[in-house]
């Protein structure tokens, strides 16, 4: 692929672009360059206050320094998306203009064509959170991202720090990864409002031809799920389990309701571990009627659930479940159920992975009244890097990081047990969860980012 030539921004000239090979197998440098979009809100740096990414930036940096003595780095080539975008590219837009525009304007105000063509090249990304755009045509950065690069697969690892308040008792037991699929289901955003002249044509055609009742007056949609879609997004999270070692993957699904969609999406990906992994899985009902209740070692256990059960699965029995892999609006529900077990969406990382691109990004919103204070949590961003960071195989970083976290989340536990008055090392949103402390006991975010490099 040829480099591209961009408009306002100037690629690093240090730094080897990532590259992936003729049978889909990525092809790390020592020094792989990797998108930044800092992002908007706590994600921006305003003058010389920090933002989070750079809070991230700066211990991931630390990190991959500290595990590999200097023979490895990241270079970080800063481009742009949302508000920073459109205050880079075009200033002088209105509010009020921004509706008059098309949705491919639109889109060039909070994702230019220089932002698209870096991460076509450079094939990884490191993402803050963005604003949602105003106007009505062009609705989501993200979408508009997993579309144009085919990321298909949603990552989302959830696991449990002690120092974190988690509503849920069994919190300790949480370690899991959801792998959503990202393209299909209702989000295609297939759909029609009640009373349109779509809708009604729909509904007719429906209920004349194949002997429907659908009301008249319905809003209705449509949720295609395909076996190809389906099959690379359970091949990747029964890969993952094999590659880290993990006991299971479970397929999550409405099949019992939805046969030809859910339930075939259950199907296929019994399908792919037994034609593609034969020799690394094994069903749950195997384990049972050929091997006693006990798999083989070394063998991964593929098993389904039921949507609504598994919701109480992962409250009753979550070391039950290693690897999730569930069509997307199951998937969107999941993982933010599964985080809320361990605190909430400000630890929760993420990933959107296609096989020729991925994109790291923390899972929560902008938190505008927070922009420019340096107090908010860093660690979504970070936990994202370090996802980055097992996708470029530096797991020596990674492991780093995980560990320096949940020791600084556990020294001020330990403080705080001691009563109020200690000196807590992480930001507000953590204190306050303490008995006797409030928001002004929490660190800075960049006091919080060092005190987890200090723990490296």
């Amino acid at each position: 692929m040829t480099a591209p030539t961009f408009d306002r921004l100037i690629p690093p000239t240090e730094g080897t672009r990532v590259t992936i090979d003729g049978q889909g197998r990525w092809r790390i440098p020592e020094d792989p360059i990797v998108c930044l979009l800092r992002g908007d809100g706590i994600g921006m740096d305003v003058g010389e206050v920090p933002g989070i990414t750079t809070c991230a930036v700066k211990v991931l940096d630390a990190a991959v320094k500290k595990a590999y003595g200097g023979k490895r780095r990241i270079v970080w080539f800063d481009v742009h998306a949302g508000d920073a975008a459109r205050q880079k590219y075009n200033p002088s837009v209105t509010d009020e203009q921004i509706n008059s525009l098309d949705e491919t304007q639109q889109r060039q105000l909070y994702l230019p064509d220089d932002t698209l063509k870096a991460f076509e090249y450079y094939s990884l990304g490191l993402k803050g959170p963005l604003t949602t755009p105003i106007g009505k045509g062009f609705r989501s950065i993200n979408v508009f991202l997993r579309i144009r690069f085919d990321l298909y697969a949603c990552v989302r690892p959830v696991r449990y720090y002690q120092g974190v308040d988690a509503p849920n008792k069994n919190a300790h037991r949480v370690n899991m990864v959801i792998f959503r699929e990202n393209t299909e289901d209702v989000y295609c955003g297939i759909e029609f409002a009640s009373n349109s002249e779509k809708a009604r044509r729909l509904i007719d055609f429906l209920n004349r031809e194949f002997g429907y009742s659908i009301l008249p007056s319905s809003g209705i949609g449509i949720k295609p799920i395909s076996p190809e879609g389906s099959k690379r997004l359970v091949r990747m999270a029964i890969q993952y389990a094999i590659d880290k070692k993990l006991p299971s993957v479970t397929l999550m699904h409405k099949g019992n309701i939805m046969k030809f969609t859910e339930g075939a999406f259950k199907e296929w990906g019994y399908e792919v571990a037994r034609q593609e992994f034969p020799q690394q899985t094994v069903t749950e009902d195997e384990v049972y009627s050929k091997y006693g209740g006990k798999a083989p070692e070394g063998k991964v256990i593929i098993k389904d659930r039921i949507a609504d059960s598994m919701f109480q699965q992962i409250q009753l029995r979550p070391d039950e479940y290693s690897v999730i892999a569930t069509p997307n609006l199951n998937g969107d529900y999941i993982s933010d159920a599964a985080a809320a077990l361990t605190g909430g969406i400000g630890l929760a990382a993420g990933a959107n992975i296609g096989d020729r691109a991925a994109m790291f990004e923390a899972t929560h919103g902008t938190a505008p009244k927070y922009t420019g204070k340096n107090m908010a949590n860093p660690s979504a961003v970070l936990l994202s890097g370090v996802m980055l960071l097992e996708h470029l195989g530096w797991d020596e970083a990674a492991r780093l990081i995980n560990r320096a976290v949940e020791a600084t989340f556990a020294e001020s536990d330990e403080i705080a047990r001691k009563g109020p008055g200690g000196k807590l090392h992480v930001t507000y949103d953590i204190a306050r969860q303490f008995p006797g402390y409030g928001e002004k006991a929490g660190v800075s975010s960049m006091e919080f980012a060092n005190r987890i490099i200090y723990h490296l």
